[in-house]
């Protein structure tokens, strides 16, 4: 509550939660701050649908029935009565995408959303979406180790005025500077199977980290977040570059983030820092989706197209 009234009080006016994110706490708490903070209408919510829970898992399942339910399953943890933009958290390879397209086209004709969005979707998948029920925005990962959206998504959605709502912008830590070579990972942390944050590629990604951060202090005055943060946003095309906060502390850089640009010898010298430091590079691949569940007990892993 606290870290979102601060936020506010920044001045950051979009919120992206899911239903997902402690299966609907997240959202009952983001209602709460808000209701409590006033001004709804200030502040855009971004959330998403898609997933079903079944027990302690996810899976995943965009069925016009299923969407409507979760929409209005999010509006009232929400304490609103429309949600500004509605993101479909991962392709689901059992619906139609074209099913789910014309059910969010239904929900933001009668004002429950405003704008429809697709996260983790394949330009062919956004193609046959959007030719149903035009999109507003897309939600690819996207840091300065993960440019792989630069080269599709972005682009694609530029050319056709869909703005993109970038995650990841930190990469799950790595690029704040608090990790290193011997920092553990307990439980179910993804981190643990991300290729960058194991051996051997970790020793790689780490003196990236701290060249990076060196060169923010020499050049700029600041550290490493807003220069990660700041690359993100750069780049042309993107709307917005998420990140995450627990504690108002955290959203400190903030206020480094704003007032100033990468130039074009950064943004090389940037490059070159990545090309001598990793050698071994590798993209988010490792994030699968969750499982889509076809009857009470049948599992279909697949990624998205």
């Amino acid at each position: 509550m606290r870290t979102i009234h601060a936020a506010l009080d920044l001045g950051i006016n979009l919120i992206d939660t899911a239903p997902a994110y402690g299966f609907g706490h997240s959202e009952e708490v983001v209602g709460r701050a808000i209701a409590e903070y006033g001004g709804r209408d200030r502040v855009v919510i971004s959330t998403k649908g898609g997933l079903e829970r079944r027990g302690d898992k996810l899976f995943r399942n965009s069925r016009r029935d299923v969407i409507r339910t979760e929409v209005e399953n999010s509006l009232a943890r929400l304490r609103t009565d429309y949600i500004d933009l509605y993101f479909v958290h991962w392709p689901d390879l059992d619906t139609p995408y074209e099913e789910t397209a014309a059910a969010l086209g239904a929900l933001q004709k009668a004002g429950k959303i405003r704008g429809v969005a697709v996260s983790n979707y394949s330009i062919a998948a956004m193609e046959r979406f959007h030719a149903i029920t035009p999109l507003s925005a897309a939600q690819p990962p996207l840091n300065v180790f993960e440019r792989e959206a630069l080269r599709d998504i972005i682009p694609w959605c530029r050319e056709r005025g869909i703005g993109t709502l970038t995650y990841g912008a930190l990469c799950r830590g790595l690029l704040t500077g608090t990790i290193d070579e011997s920092t553990k990972f307990d439980g179910d942390d993804l981190r643990k199977v991300d290729p960058k944050l194991v051996a051997p590629r970790v020793s790689q990604y780490t003196a990236a980290v701290r060249e990076l951060e060196a060169y923010a202090r020499q050049r700029y005055q600041r550290g490493i977040i807003p220069l990660a943060i700041r690359w993100t946003i750069d780049q042309p095309g993107v709307s917005v570059a998420l990140w995450g906060a627990r504690h108002p502390s955290e959203l400190s850089p903030v206020i480094d983030v704003m007032g100033w640009h990468l130039d074009d010898e950064a943004l090389s010298a940037i490059d070159r820092m990545l090309s001598s430091t990793i050698r071994d590079p590798v993209g988010p691949e490792f994030m699968a989706p969750p499982e889509r569940a076809s009857g009470a007990d049948a599992k279909i892993p697949a990624a998205p197209i």
